[in-house]
């Protein structure tokens, strides 16, 4: 993919990133951090205790860290395919004869929609992550 395409997809996954951990994620974190304190405040508990009490103040984020994840790697490999895509037509289009410049600007065409096409999935996708995100147990 060329490097500007690349950058700005780059730049735009980022971003949305960013706002779900500041918006959700940071939230999130200090909800584990104060609940796992609670833990250690009961001196009655066992140490068994305490390590589960923990796992349960983990679970939310954990699951918040791993739809993003998943969501993220869903995107990159439709992305990765729609590439492979490109070239593979540019492929084509060499193979039947057609001289550099009429492949590369093929490939380029190609690339630049499925990055258009991409970018124009980030708003629903980072919808579907709010909602996710707000719908986790705490």
């Amino acid at each position: 993919m060329a490097e500007a395409q690349q950058a700005r997809v780059q730049k735009a996954v980022e971003e949305m990133v960013q706002s779900l951990e500041r918006d959700h994620i940071r939230q999130m974190q200090g909800r584990m951090f104060r609940c796992s304190a609670e833990c250690c405040e009961n001196p009655g508990h066992s140490m068994n205790q305490v390590h589960q009490c923990i796992d349960r103040c983990h679970t939310p984020l954990a699951k918040a860290q791993g739809l993003v994840t998943s969501e993220l790697q869903q995107f990159q490999d439709r992305l990765t395919r729609c590439t492979v895509h490109c070239t593979d037509k540019a492929k084509d289009l060499f193979d039947s004869g057609a001289k550099e410049p009429a492949v590369r600007a093929l490939m380029d065409s190609c690339v630049s929609s499925c990055v258009e096409e991409h970018l124009n999935l980030l708003p629903s996708m980072t919808r579907r992550l709010k909602d996710s995100l707000n719908s986790i147990p705490q």
